[in-house]
């Protein structure tokens, strides 16, 4: 992923809970850390020799939205115009579930209409992204 070029940002539903906006941050970042691991750069060492795991090496705002919004922005992002973006969503369905068996048997029955997102994160093209969610402003 090429640092200028490209953008990740995270979206969260600015009426949750503090709890719930940090477990969807948490999930969503290594979700996407995994799919995205050449965003991560390498160990650091600081001046006393101790190791650091390297960090994603672009900044990612985290943004807020109401659940409108966030639903909205997840329709859009299933267009073909944004289909180059890695996109992971964070819902009621995910996080009803304490076995991931369980997620994976309560989305097969849902409709994607049903499921209220908490969080979307999207990484990719800077237009793109900017397009989306250029607007929102940062949760703080």
């Amino acid at each position: 992923m090429e640092p200028n070029a490209n953008k990740c940002v995270m979206v969260i539903d600015e009426a949750l809970p503090l709890g719930m906006i940090a477990n969807t941050a948490g999930i969503m970042g290594l979700t996407l850390g995994k799919h995205m691991p050449e965003t991560i750069g390498p160990e650091v060492l600081d001046k006393s020799g101790c190791s650091h795991l390297g960090i994603i090496q672009i900044p990612v705002p985290v943004l807020k939205a109401d659940r409108e919004k966030i639903k909205e922005l997840r329709q859009r992002l299933y267009e073909p115009e944004f289909a180059a973006l890695t996109v992971v969503d964070f819902s009621d369905v995910a996080q009803s579930c304490n076995v991931y068996d369980d997620y994976i048997r309560k989305a097969a029955v849902a409709e994607e209409s049903s499921f209220q997102y908490f969080g979307i994160g999207i990484c990719g093209e800077k237009k793109l992204v900017n397009k989306l969610t250029g607007s929102l402003p940062l949760l703080r």
